[in-house]
């Protein structure tokens, strides 16, 4: 799961999937605008079947702001379902 995830992280910055560290910030370490991320969550959901729901949740996507803190998300979300 985690290779999958950072193949697609990869799909929107200039690393490699395989450079691309849990700590790394989608803003300042990846280039990632807040479209991008936005974007980035649809591709997720998209590639592992799950929904985010974050108008419940709003505090959730303002956590989302390293490689670690989407893939714990996700992880969550998968867990659920």
């Amino acid at each position: 799961m985690e290779e999958k995830f950072k193949e697609i992280v990869a799909r929107y910055c200039s690393v490699k999937a395989e450079d691309i560290k849990d700590d790394m910030s989608f803003r300042d370490d990846l280039g990632l605008s807040s479209l991008d991320l936005m974007t980035f969550l649809g591709d997720l959901e998209d590639e592992f079947d799950v929904e985010f729901d974050f108008g419940e949740d709003e505090q959730k996507l303002s956590r989302i702001s390293t490689v670690g803190s989407a893939m714990e998300m996700l992880k969550e979300y998968m867990e659920k379902e």
